[in-house]
């Protein structure tokens, strides 16, 4: 069969589309927890990052989250502004800069601690779909893509 670029090229025959609308439509769901916090939804995940492991370097937020330097460090500078982060060059290697949390960052999960709970509510999938989309989302994150770059 001959390959039939129109075809191809329709909307609804490109995996991206719809990837693309359902990250949309989930991270808004995230908005009206957050926005009462004063979080963006970014924040939020480095939140997630360093309430699991407090005193992570950036380069490690950066691969945790799949997020350029330059995207990072602009975010970290306003959550230091706010007073949820501090950032202190390491002792062993001055070029590494380590984040942790203040007080107050600590203190914010206690507020957003029904988030996860609110957010899963709202999508209408059964726990083992989810599940799947989960590993499928991650095996698509994680895959070797030869030769596509």
């Amino acid at each position: 069969m001959e390959y039939d670029y129109r075809e191809a090229m329709k909307l609804s025959n490109q995996l991206c589309f719809p990837l693309y609308a359902a990250a949309r439509n989930i991270t808004a769901l995230y908005t009206p927890y957050l926005k009462p916090l004063g979080l963006t939804y970014t924040q939020y995940i480095v939140f997630l990052v360093l309430w699991e492991k407090d005193g992570v370097t950036v380069g490690e937020l950066c691969e945790k989250l799949m997020l350029d330097n330059g995207t990072l460090s602009p975010l970290l500078k306003k959550m230091q502004q706010a007073g949820f982060v501090e950032k202190k060059r390491s002792a062993e290697d001055d070029r590494v800069v380590v984040v942790t949390l203040t007080e107050k960052g600590r203190a914010l999960q206690d507020e957003a601690k029904e988030i996860p709970l609110k957010v899963a509510s709202c999508v209408k999938l059964s726990p083992e779909k989810a599940q799947m989309l989960y590993k499928l989302l991650y095996e698509i994150l994680g895959g070797e893509h030869a030769g596509c770059k």
